[in-house]
């Protein structure tokens, strides 16, 4: 079994097992793209919008495989609402890819939202920059780096509590007994570290 074959087993095991993972379901539609399965793809990126609608990553790599199978139309509109959804939530990078699709379609880019007073909410000044927080306004910043390194000053610079918890306590764990990762090699290291930069919405590691 090849590499991108036996990831896309795994992670279509860790969604079935737990069909409200949306990690899972976003990482099984990930490697079908990689093996041009975009209709099985499509059917998993709609499945982590049922489960986490604000997910603006979703909606730009969601439209990419309408493209791929011809369905204009509906690119369109899941590209259009995912802008809106990025742009309200300060997602830049999905917000400017979804826009460049748009533009390729021929598609109007919607207007940029005009921020709202309360924006921040009372109560909390910090705002959560993973795709797919729920807390909202309700966002409590870390108050310490979880790990001490460049990658936890980060997340405690831009990821709230409640979506660290969330990886930490529930979902490193599925990653880990799922996909079998021995922490202790560089293997396994690389790609737990790459599912929790996907998770939390950072940029791939650069190649060393």
């Amino acid at each position: 079994m090849s590499n991108l074959a036996d990831q896309i087993a795994r992670f279509r095991n860790m969604a079935q097992e737990d069909p409200d993972n949306d990690l899972a379901h976003f990482r099984l539609g990930q490697f079908l793209m990689d093996d041009a399965q975009y209709e099985e793809a499509a059917k998993s990126f709609r499945r982590t919008l049922e489960i986490t609608p604000e997910f603006s990553k979703v909606y730009q790599l969601l439209g990419e495989c309408l493209i791929k199978l011809d369905q204009k139309a509906e690119a369109v509109e899941t590209l259009t609402k995912g802008w809106s959804i990025a742009d309200d939530r300060g997602d830049r990078m999905p917000r400017d890819a979804m826009a460049k699709l748009l533009e390729q379609l021929g598609a109007p880019i919607p207007k940029k939202q005009t921020p709202v007073a309360d924006e921040s909410g009372p109560g909390t000044g910090f705002r959560c920059q993973r795709p797919g927080c729920m807390e909202g306004k309700r966002a409590v910043q870390l108050a310490a780096p979880p790990v001490p390194d460049a990658i936890g000053e980060r997340i405690q610079r831009e990821i709230c509590s409640a979506c660290w918890t969330l990886w930490w306590k529930d979902l490193s764990v599925k990653v880990i007994n799922e996909l079998r990762l021995d922490l202790s090699s560089e293997g396994g290291q690389y790609e737990y570290d790459r599912n929790m930069r996907e998770f939390f919405g950072f940029e791939p590691e650069p190649p060393k």
